[in-house]
Protein backbone atom coordinates (compact mmCIF):
# COMPACT_ATOMS: atom_id res chain seq x y z
CA UNK A 1 0.00 0.00 0.00
CA UNK A 2 1.47 3.34 -0.95
CA UNK A 3 0.16 6.76 -0.16
CA UNK A 4 1.51 10.04 -1.40
CA UNK A 5 0.85 13.63 -0.66
CA UNK A 6 0.79 15.41 -4.02
CA UNK A 7 0.92 18.89 -2.54
CA UNK A 8 4.01 18.40 -0.41
CA UNK A 9 5.92 15.94 -2.60
CA UNK A 10 6.82 13.22 -0.09
CA UNK A 11 5.73 9.60 -0.16
CA UNK A 12 4.76 7.28 2.67
CA UNK A 13 5.20 3.53 2.12
CA UNK A 14 3.19 1.40 4.45
CA UNK A 15 3.71 -2.28 5.15
CA UNK A 16 1.44 -4.89 3.60
CA UNK A 17 -1.79 -5.14 5.67
CA UNK A 18 -2.05 -8.88 4.96
CA UNK A 19 1.40 -9.45 6.48
CA UNK A 20 0.29 -7.55 9.58
CA UNK A 21 -2.79 -9.69 9.94
CA UNK A 22 -0.73 -12.90 9.59
CA UNK A 23 1.87 -11.82 12.17
CA UNK A 24 -0.75 -10.62 14.65
CA UNK A 25 -2.81 -13.80 14.42
CA UNK A 26 -0.33 -15.82 16.49
CA UNK A 27 -0.76 -14.08 19.84
CA UNK A 28 -3.13 -11.61 21.38
CA UNK A 29 -0.50 -10.05 23.66
CA UNK A 30 -3.00 -9.49 26.48
CA UNK A 31 -2.96 -11.22 29.80
CA UNK A 32 -5.96 -13.20 31.01
CA UNK A 33 -6.99 -10.40 33.38
CA UNK A 34 -7.07 -7.87 30.54
CA UNK A 35 -9.16 -10.13 28.27
CA UNK A 36 -11.93 -10.58 30.81
CA UNK A 37 -14.95 -8.42 30.19
CA UNK A 38 -16.01 -7.76 33.75
CA UNK A 39 -17.02 -9.68 36.84
CA UNK A 40 -20.30 -11.03 35.44
CA UNK A 41 -19.33 -11.18 31.76
CA UNK A 42 -21.72 -8.42 30.70
CA UNK A 43 -19.24 -5.79 29.54
CA UNK A 44 -18.37 -4.80 25.99
CA UNK A 45 -16.40 -7.41 24.10
CA UNK A 46 -14.58 -5.21 21.63
CA UNK A 47 -14.53 -1.91 19.89
CA UNK A 48 -17.74 0.03 19.50
CA UNK A 49 -17.22 0.75 15.79
CA UNK A 50 -17.57 -2.28 13.55
CA UNK A 51 -14.96 -3.00 10.85
CA UNK A 52 -17.55 -2.37 8.13
CA UNK A 53 -18.07 1.25 9.23
CA UNK A 54 -15.97 4.11 7.88
CA UNK A 55 -14.77 5.17 11.36
CA UNK A 56 -13.09 1.83 12.06
CA UNK A 57 -9.30 2.05 12.31
CA UNK A 58 -6.97 -0.72 13.43
CA UNK A 59 -3.99 -0.02 15.69
CA UNK A 60 -1.64 -0.38 12.75
CA UNK A 61 -3.74 2.10 10.71
CA UNK A 62 -3.59 4.61 13.56
CA UNK A 63 0.19 4.07 13.83
CA UNK A 64 0.57 4.71 10.08
CA UNK A 65 -1.43 7.91 10.46
CA UNK A 66 0.83 9.06 13.30
CA UNK A 67 3.93 8.53 11.12
CA UNK A 68 2.28 10.45 8.28
CA UNK A 69 1.39 13.29 10.68
CA UNK A 70 5.00 13.52 11.88
CA UNK A 71 6.33 13.47 8.32
CA UNK A 72 3.85 16.15 7.30
CA UNK A 73 4.82 18.30 10.27
CA UNK A 74 8.51 18.12 9.35
CA UNK A 75 7.67 18.84 5.71
CA UNK A 76 5.66 21.89 6.77
CA UNK A 77 8.69 23.18 8.70
CA UNK A 78 11.44 22.31 6.20
CA UNK A 79 9.56 22.44 2.88
CA UNK A 80 11.58 21.61 -0.24
CA UNK A 81 14.48 20.18 1.78
CA UNK A 82 12.39 17.05 2.39
CA UNK A 83 10.97 16.68 -1.13
CA UNK A 84 11.53 13.16 -2.40
CA UNK A 85 12.03 11.68 1.07
CA UNK A 86 9.97 8.54 1.61
CA UNK A 87 8.63 7.60 5.06
CA UNK A 88 7.62 4.03 5.77
CA UNK A 89 6.37 1.68 8.46
CA UNK A 90 7.54 -1.91 8.91
CA UNK A 91 6.52 -4.32 11.64
CA UNK A 92 10.01 -5.24 12.88
CA UNK A 93 13.59 -4.55 11.79
CA UNK A 94 15.18 -7.00 9.36
CA UNK A 95 17.49 -9.54 11.05
CA UNK A 96 15.84 -9.02 14.43
CA UNK A 97 17.34 -12.24 15.81
CA UNK A 98 20.88 -10.95 15.23
CA UNK A 99 20.01 -7.55 16.70
CA UNK A 100 18.46 -9.15 19.80
CA UNK A 101 21.59 -11.26 20.36
CA UNK A 102 23.67 -8.08 20.79
CA UNK A 103 23.51 -6.18 24.08
CA UNK A 104 22.67 -2.93 22.26
CA UNK A 105 19.02 -1.83 22.07
CA UNK A 106 16.94 -2.74 19.04
CA UNK A 107 16.56 0.23 16.65
CA UNK A 108 13.18 1.96 16.48
CA UNK A 109 13.74 3.13 12.93
CA UNK A 110 16.26 3.34 10.13
CA UNK A 111 17.50 5.67 7.43
CA UNK A 112 18.36 4.34 3.98
CA UNK A 113 20.19 6.72 1.61
CA UNK A 114 18.89 7.37 -1.89
CA UNK A 115 19.70 4.63 -4.39
CA UNK A 116 18.50 3.44 -7.77
CA UNK A 117 16.64 6.60 -8.71
CA UNK A 118 14.52 6.57 -5.57
CA UNK A 119 14.80 9.11 -2.78
CA UNK A 120 16.03 8.44 0.74
CA UNK A 121 13.86 6.26 2.96
CA UNK A 122 13.08 6.65 6.65
CA UNK A 123 11.46 3.58 8.17
CA UNK A 124 9.79 3.33 11.60
CA UNK A 125 9.48 -0.14 13.17
CA UNK A 126 5.97 -0.35 14.60
CA UNK A 127 6.34 -3.22 17.09
CA UNK A 128 9.59 -1.89 18.56
CA UNK A 129 8.19 1.63 19.02
CA UNK A 130 4.95 0.31 20.55
CA UNK A 131 6.96 -1.81 23.01
CA UNK A 132 9.19 1.13 23.98
CA UNK A 133 6.30 3.53 24.50
CA UNK A 134 5.35 3.93 28.18
CA UNK A 135 1.68 4.18 27.25
CA UNK A 136 -0.75 5.01 24.46
CA UNK A 137 -0.70 8.70 25.35
CA UNK A 138 3.05 8.96 24.72
CA UNK A 139 3.06 6.93 21.48
CA UNK A 140 2.60 9.91 19.14
CA UNK A 141 5.48 11.77 20.82
CA UNK A 142 7.78 8.75 20.57
CA UNK A 143 6.92 8.22 16.90
CA UNK A 144 7.64 11.87 16.17
CA UNK A 145 10.96 11.65 18.02
CA UNK A 146 12.02 8.61 15.96
CA UNK A 147 11.04 10.34 12.70
CA UNK A 148 12.90 13.51 13.75
CA UNK A 149 16.05 11.56 14.75
CA UNK A 150 16.35 9.72 11.46
CA UNK A 151 15.48 12.78 9.39
CA UNK A 152 18.16 14.72 11.28
CA UNK A 153 20.62 11.88 10.55
CA UNK A 154 19.75 12.14 6.87
CA UNK A 155 20.25 15.94 6.81
CA UNK A 156 23.32 15.87 9.05
CA UNK A 157 21.91 18.22 11.69
CA UNK A 158 21.03 17.90 15.36
CA UNK A 159 17.45 16.73 16.08
CA UNK A 160 16.82 19.85 18.20
CA UNK A 161 17.68 21.98 15.15
CA UNK A 162 15.30 20.05 12.92
CA UNK A 163 12.26 20.36 15.19
CA UNK A 164 12.13 22.73 18.17
CA UNK A 165 9.80 20.45 20.18
CA UNK A 166 12.02 17.37 19.87
CA UNK A 167 12.39 15.78 23.30
CA UNK A 168 13.69 12.22 23.45
CA UNK A 169 13.10 10.96 27.01
CA UNK A 170 12.87 7.22 26.50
Amino acid sequence: MQSSNQKSGFTVRLADPDARRDSAAGSSGKSFAMRRRNRHGRGLRGEVVLPTHPGYRTRSDRFDDMVMDSAQRLHDIWGKTLDGVRFGVDEIPPDLEQLAANPSPVPMGSYTPAAGGEGPMITVYRRVVEQASPGPEELQDLIHDVVVEHTAEMLGVAPETLDPVYRRRY
